[in-house]
């Protein structure tokens, strides 16, 4: 497959690109874990803002450099890669007392050492550099996948989110070990690195805990729907959360199923990815859209938007050869991007923006990448095109490139995360080169989750475990098979083409009517889990612009056996509407000493919870912060929350489930604080806080949220001086707002003509007003007067004037 001539500029100016990215970050960040491109320096834990779990990605193991690796071969960077080898090997230790992400470690870090062992050790056996490795980068893999090894020492075999590389979990040391939850794909994505780890190293230990953990996810899931839900108990395997669907959560778990049979050669893999996939494509694919769904009622939809780590979703379709689907969603993100330059945080069905941030995320150059090389279409070369040109455009700055705090502002945030250098760039390339222009055949390996490169010929080192079964269901083309879409339709370009075609996209409207043609009938006879009063699942499909309304005024098929729920004939229609929804600006008023009332913070609302517009005289309170900050579990600090208001992180889990915890500890209310750095009302729009899909009745407390400048602003308040009373209330009802007078100021000013320095002594201390000596400025204040515009400029020059002299003049009330 040839790229045209015309695009191999963009192959050379990926180069460019990432020598400015990386380059960067050898010069002002390393040794740190990664690069803040707008102060151009290295991050490091402890030495800035804490951004909460954020920061678990970062080991103090120069994360950047690491996942950056094998990337600097793909590119044909081997002299850097060697030199990139030997400063790893000298400079970097695991021994460090900081507690880490699990799956983050796993997948940047254990995953960027392996990947870069295979390379080294290709180069070594090809006998023309590397020649000096004596397989270092392995020995500290092994190093740390042991120390990965104790978070995997729970009752069900899930392993424990959090661990410190030091003191491993249960360790007094180590400051962790109270948690009880972890999201499904940071359970279910460790197979590719461990079992790698395992056949290259000969230590089984890692494999075993690794299918030991995908068993767990595969025997939890809801056997009717076959779908998985989002949060997991650790301990005894409940489901936290679940709503099921391809991003954020769950994503990479399907992933590691595919490409575990494809890089293990094991059935089972692909058996269970099978059964997996026949339920998203069932309930959760609804072309070109991607929808959330109740993972144990899957035809009710749990929220209106998406977010953009599904994009990976269409590549991975590719791989298992089911292009009509990628080909419809790919279209639908790319129609996005185009609306907002980026892909959104997250982004409703009507394409508007649900959060706006953009952290560079490479899923949909993944996919596009997928794509090109499974039909030939140019189609894609020019997509790729648009991102080069967008990030240059819109993420470059003079240190690097920066994340996109609000894609609606262009704000920028200063922060680059090393899967910008390990995966974005990677995809990129590959997608503008052939394969003879790489220094390895591409096909021999598997890309994992953050683009790190796996041979295949691992499948031969050992043969696969015996102990999974899985039943098998009706079998299709792909069963038994990895399909290679590059042969099966590389010689027909136009393939993707007629589909996308086929979406007659006009505008935004058009995908979205096509995806509910395709969903909903226009009479169809639903069931709803209607809670008594009947409106929370109405209220929450009009959120997602579905209007309904009753055919025979009245509701049927109630029975004692199905309390709370109701059949209910109904008319779905698309509710078509681009205006954003208003939101109503609060504020956090600070009323204790010394604020008494002068320090005023802009907050956003919550859909659910107390509605404070209906709250006359607001709700007031003592602040207090939440422990642990995050608020998602168990309060460990009840006895002070009881009767506050507490402060709680934004980011981990939703809103709703800290809201709680809060809630059940005592709190009268509670304030959000955004967990992204820098964040602040004036850049970033207000937005509602939402629930997470289900009832929440329960909650009865206030809810507002603070961008990142406003919550430190309360936080720095807190730490100085310890008890601080605010008021929580809509902006438009602010304590002391009606209570202020419009204070005018007044003076007297007397207006002479006369030419200049004949001016008497006795005005020396007034307002001296001199006027050009031309027959046309006498005759227009003559004939017109003062016009408002003039006495408006001339008020403004008399203030300037009165504040720069000594003149005694007092201005009355």
């Amino acid at each position: 497959m040839h790229s045209p001539k015309c695009f191999i500029i963009y192959r050379e100016q990926i180069i460019e690109m990432f020598d400015h990215a990386y380059g960067s970050y050898m010069k002002y960040a390393y040794p740190a874990d990664e690069l803040m491109p707008l102060s151009c320096k290295g991050r490091v834990r402890g030495q800035e803002p804490n951004r909460g779990d954020i920061d678990e990605s970062l080991g103090k193991f120069s994360l950047t450099l690491i996942d950056t690796l094998d990337t600097l071969v793909v590119l044909n960077k081997l002299d850097e890669f060697e030199e990139a080898v030997r400063k790893v090997v000298r400079d970097i230790r695991l021994d460090n007392d900081v507690v880490v992400s699990v799956f983050e470690t796993n997948i940047r870090v254990l995953g960027g050492l392996l990947g870069a062992h295979v390379m080294a050790d290709l180069f070594r056996q090809q006998g023309e550099r590397m020649q000096w490795y004596r397989d270092e980068l392995l020995h500290m893999a092994k190093d740390l996948g042991h120390r990965l090894l104790p978070a995997f020492n729970t009752t069900s075999g899930l392993p424990y989110p959090k661990i410190n590389l030091r003191y491993g979990v249960l360790n007094p040391l180590s400051r962790i070990g109270t948690e009880t939850d972890t999201c499904t794909a940071c359970a279910g994505t460790m197979i590719l690195e461990f079992a790698a780890l395992s056949r290259l190293s000969g230590d089984s230990v890692f494999e075993k805990h690794a299918r030991k953990a995908l068993d767990v996810l595969w025997n939890r899931r809801q056997k009717e729907s076959d779908l998985v839900g989002t949060v997991i108990n650790i301990h005894n395997g409940e489901w936290i959360r679940r709503d099921s669907g391809v991003g954020a959560g769950i994503d990479s778990y399907y992933e590691y199923l595919m490409k575990a049979y494809i890089l293990l050669g094991d059935h089972v893999f692909l058996e269970r990815f099978n059964i997996h996939y026949n339920a998203i494509m069932k309930y959760i694919s609804q072309p070109p859209l991607l929808l959330n769904v109740h993972m144990h009622n899957p035809t009710v939809s749990v929220r209106s938007w998406m977010d953009s780590l599904l994009a990976f979703f269409p590549g991975l379709q590719v791989l298992r050869g089911d292009l009509k689907p990628a080909i419809e969603t790919h279209e639908m993100l790319y129609q996005v991007t185009k609306q907002h330059k980026f892909l959104p945080e997250a982004f409703t069905t009507e394409f508007r923006v649900h959060w706006g941030q953009h952290l560079l995320r490479p899923e949909f150059a993944e996919s596009t990448y997928y794509l090109y090389k499974a039909t030939g279409d140019h189609y894609y070369l020019r997509v790729g095109q648009s991102i080069v040109e967008k990030l240059n455009v819109y993420a470059r700055v003079p240190c690097g490139f920066a994340a996109v705090q609000d894609v609606r502002t262009g704000t920028h945030e200063d922060r680059m995360d090393s899967f910008f250098l390990a995966e974005m760039f990677k995809y990129l390339y590959l997608l503008f080169s052939e394969k003879s222009q790489l220094p390895i055949n591409i096909d021999d390996y598997v890309f994992t989750t953050e683009a790190h490169l796996l041979p295949v010929s691992l499948s031969t080192k050992q043969p696969p475990c015996q102990d999974n079964m899985t039943v098998s269901q009706a079998e299709d083309l792909f069963t038994h098979s990895c399909p290679s879409p590059e042969a099966l339709f590389r010689n027909n370009p136009t393939f993707a083409k007629s589909i996308r075609d086929g979406l007659q996209v006009q505008d935004v409207s058009d995908i979205i009517q096509k995806a509910f043609s395709l969903s909903w009938n226009i009479y169809r006879e639903i069931e709803l889990p209607l809670h008594d009063n009947g409106m929370e699942s109405v209220e929450f499909l009009k959120s997602m612009g579905i209007s309904l309304m009753p055919l025979n005024e009245a509701m049927a098929g109630s029975s004692k056996e199905h309390k709370g729920v109701y059949q209910i004939k109904l008319v779905a229609e698309l509710s078509q509407t681009n205006e954003e929804e208003e939101v109503v600006p609060h504020i956090v008023q600070l009323i204790s000493p010394p604020f008494l009332g002068r320090t005023v913070l802009t907050a956003g609302p919550a859909k659910f919870g107390m509605d404070l517009t209906k709250q006359e005289h607001g709700v007031k309170g003592r602040v207090v912060k939440a422990l642990p900050y995050t608020a998602c579990g168990p309060l460990k600090n009840t006895i002070e929350i009881k009767g506050h208001i507490a402060l709680a992180l934004r980011g981990v889990c939703m809103f709703a489930a800290k809201a709680r915890h809060l809630q059940d500890a005592g709190a009268t209310g509670v304030i959000f604080i955004d967990h992204r750095e820098g964040s602040n009302s004036n850049d970033s729009p207000l937005f509602q806080m939402v629930g997470d899909g289900g009832s929440t009745a329960d909650i009865t407390i206030p809810l507002v949220f603070l961008f990142s400048c406003e919550g430190q602003i309360l936080l720095d308040a807190l730490e100085e001086h310890h008890n601080v009373d605010v008021l929580l209330l809509p902006q438009e009802r602010q304590l002391g707002q009606e209570d202020k007078p419009e204070k005018t100021a007044e003076m007297n000013i007397e207006i002479r003509l006369t030419e200049e320095g004949q001016l008497d002594e006795a005005f020396q201390h007034t307002l001296e007003l001199v006027l050009e000596k031309t027959a046309a400025a006498v005759q227009e204040v003559l004939d017109m007067g003062l016009e408002e515009e003039q006495q408006s400029q001339q008020q403004s020059t008399a203030e300037s004037l009165i504040k720069d002299s000594n003149d005694d003049a007092e201005t009355e009330p």
